[in-house]
């Protein structure tokens, strides 16, 4: 039977790389089914939902591996600590909820002393002090191809008030937070410094002019601030995804799960100066880097028209487009009036 198994797998290869992280979600979803009533959504959101009684507990995973989703030469690990817990709690956020525990799986290799450990916890303290999360364990192993950490956090919502990527509606505004764009130009910044030192060991680091997205890159925040406020205002978004894979991506989830057409308006959609002048200094349209670039983990959400007057002169939150009946058209309207099919380019896994 071994034996069978294995020649059958070696009949029937397919590359992951042809499905991309997303169809292989798909696939293993396909496959999985639910047994305990407590499980109301498993796999296919920003994350689980766990029936809890009153509340729903939320429940999310995050790897990130060295040399994969990060560069020890230019992120210090003290920034890496803090930007893990921060990308899970966005997730969170992203269901609409409250986050309040976290456990970390750790693999380190034998370069990492003690005190590389510490600095990386004390950027883990940080944001858990700053987003109010609990440590509450995890596990640590050798690991042999360098710094790997899995994340867990655990979240806290009221059933009403979950988010869903599936609850747009036809005619919803779409609502994005923030700026987007500024951590691809970070990394871009980051990437360059990191050649020019290599030729020559002797050049300081020319970060003049571009701290901002330098530090949207090595320092991003979860928007709680912005589902505190929301709470307050008695907002449910219909729908809401973050901004971890690129605007055009994360619009292209939300079509899909709720049924529903996009239109987006270039000029709505929100970039910084420095992202802008970083953008045209590499060479690069602006508004490809907000619809594709990714990692800013900013919240995407749609509302119900009767909410705008609500939030219409928030300085944060910005009306970039809104839904129409039409799933199949997914569409940015250029400055000059020009339609443009919308087509995720961000960042693929494999």
């Amino acid at each position: 039977m071994p034996f069978t198994f294995l020649q059958h797998m070696a009949d029937t290869r397919s590359e992951i790389a042809q499905l991309g992280e997303f169809g292989l979600i798909n696939k293993i979803k396909h496959n999985v089914s639910l047994r305990n009533a407590s499980s109301l959504v498993g796999i296919g959101d920003d994350a689980a939902v766990i029936d809890a009684g009153n509340d729903c507990v939320l429940l999310s995973t995050d790897i990130l591996l060295e040399g994969i989703h990060f560069d020890l030469s230019y992120m210090p690990l003290q920034h890496l600590g803090y930007k893990a817990v921060a990308v899970n709690v966005s997730d969170i956020a992203a269901m609409n909820g409250t986050p309040e525990q976290i456990t970390i799986g750790l693999g380190l290799s034998n370069r990492f002393s003690v005190e590389a450990v510490e600095l990386l916890y004390e950027g883990i303290r940080a944001a858990c002090e700053n987003y109010n999360v609990d440590l509450v364990g995890g596990d640590t192993t050798a690991s042999s191809s360098g710094l790997v950490l899995a994340i867990s956090v655990i979240g806290r919502a009221k059933r009403e008030r979950i988010s869903y990527r599936n609850g747009a509606k036809v005619n919803d505004i779409i609502c994005v937070t923030g700026d987007l764009g500024g951590a691809y130009m970070g990394l871009q910044v980051l990437v360059r410094e990191k050649k020019v030192f290599i030729d020559n060991p002797a050049a300081q680091p020319d970060l003049e002019n571009h701290e901002y997205v330098v530090g949207r890159q090595l320092k991003p925040e979860a928007r709680m601030d912005i589902i505190h406020e929301l709470a307050d205002l008695n907002i449910v978004p219909t729908s809401m995804i973050d901004i971890s894979d690129g605007l055009a991506s994360e619009v292209l989830h939300l079509s899909k799960a709720s049924n529903v057409g996009i239109k987006l308006f270039e000029d709505k959609i929100p970039i910084d100066n420095n992202t802008f002048d970083t953008a045209l200094e590499f060479k690069l349209d602006p508004i490809v880097i907000a619809m594709n670039g990714g990692e800013d983990y900013e919240l995407l959400f749609t509302i119900n028209q009767l909410d705008f007057e609500k939030v219409k002169n928030h300085p944060d939150i910005h009306f970039i487009g809104h839904t129409h009946e039409n799933s199949t058209q997914n569409i940015l309207i250029s400055k000059a009036g020009t339609i443009v099919p919308i087509q995720a380019q961000g960042w693929k896994h494999f």
